[in-house]
């Protein structure tokens, strides 16, 4: 199960020329700045703009050089920015709309696991004007959902809410990825909502896809052709182990070692993301115990490359199977001598458990 697809189109100072070859399931993010040309690439394979080229989809030919099947015969569910709802239509009439579209023939998520799945139905009989961002945007990934798409695009869905909102929705997102079998394409321009919902990441640059791959290894890549700053980091999973109802700490496992990490609630022997960002990750030639910081665990340096500013180096480490990006000076990469094959410690001051 896979989603082929090649594009040429051409604008007045905007030229686009994608190659991708993305899983056919979970949840492919195109990441990069604005104006790369993610939102077009949604288009394209939306059929709202007509690239030359092709594109297939789970054994489905949408465009090649003899076929393009117009945007009303592709099954997709289409997410915008903005939600646009009808506004004279309550949350039931707009839901109503979205089946109607296919039909009631049509197989595909049912209604009341749609509703479930998104918290809808206190919603049903209010009107748009009168719902939240955060619920006006669930509504319409239900009624996108409604019209048993066999893809779904979200075209930075979140973009438009404030971070309150977006903590509200992202959890519903996850549950989307985790529970249902349809494969998502989302354009997203933020790290941390690509870091807790990706599965594969493609990232754009000038009209062109310059990185393609699973997340967590592109995510460590030194040789990404745009910086992260700040937001710079890994992604990995692990399993709760023990929490400390004391100290409202849970302990997770990964192939590798164990980490402390704020309980969110997660059940015992349930699968987590977790994000260490390489600001919060620190290296010592040996361990030392009279820290405030509660994970150490040794490492084994792979390489490192140099940031935006002269000063700044990332290095990247290996434990056990994980990798882990460090922002370090270089005057401490050189006094730690961090060469690639160095043992050293690691000290994780803040891990992100994310889902």
């Amino acid at each position: 199960m896979t989603i082929a697809a090649r594009f040429e189109l051409s604008y007045p100072g905007f030229t686009l020329d994608v190659d991708l070859d993305l899983p056919g399931r979970g949840v492919t993010a195109l990441f990069g700045p604005s104006g790369c040309g993610k939102t077009t690439v949604l288009r394209c394979i939306a059929g709202l703009e007509r690239g030359e080229g092709r594109l297939g989809v789970n054994g489905e030919t949408w465009q090649d050089g003899r076929t393009f099947l117009p945007a009303h015969k592709r099954s997709i569910g289409y997410v915008f920015q903005d939600a646009r709802l009808f506004a004279h239509l309550d949350v039931r009439g707009n839901l109503d709309f979205g089946r109607r579209r296919t039909g009631s023939a049509a197989q595909g998520v049912s209604r009341d696991t749609v509703v479930d799945l998104l918290d809808v139905g206190p919603l049903m009989s209010r009107l748009p004007p009168r719902l939240s961002g955060g619920e006006q945007q669930r509504v319409a990934i239900a009624r996108a959902l409604l019209t048993t798409p066999r893809l779904l695009l979200m075209d930075e869905p979140l973009a438009s809410l404030d971070q309150a909102r977006k903590q509200e929705i992202l959890p519903y997102l996850e549950r989307l990825r985790d529970e249902l079998e349809i494969p998502i394409i989302y354009v997203s321009h933020a790290p941390d909502e690509v870091a807790r919902l990706a599965d594969h990441l493609v990232i754009m640059a000038g009209g062109r896809a310059v990185v393609q791959g699973e997340l967590p290894a592109t995510l460590v890549r030194l040789d990404l052709p745009i910086r992260l700053g700040e937001d710079a980091g890994a992604v990995f999973e692990a399993t709760v182990a023990e929490r400390d109802a004391e100290w409202h700490m849970a302990r997770v496992e990964f192939d590798g070692g164990e980490l402390w990490v704020r309980d969110s609630g997660a059940a015992l022997g349930q699968r987590v993301r977790l994000r260490i960002l390489a600001r919060d990750v620190s290296v010592a030639g040996s361990r030392h115990d009279d820290v405030s910081i509660m994970n150490l665990l040794p490492a084994t340096v792979m390489a490192h490359a140099g940031e935006d500013h002269p000063a700044l180096v990332l290095v990247q480490l290996r434990i056990g199977s994980a990798v882990l990006l460090a922002r370090l000076t270089r005057r401490s990469a050189q006094r730690l001598e961090l060469a690639p094959g160095r043992r050293v410690w690691v000290q994780i001051k803040a891990v992100a458990l994310i889902g």
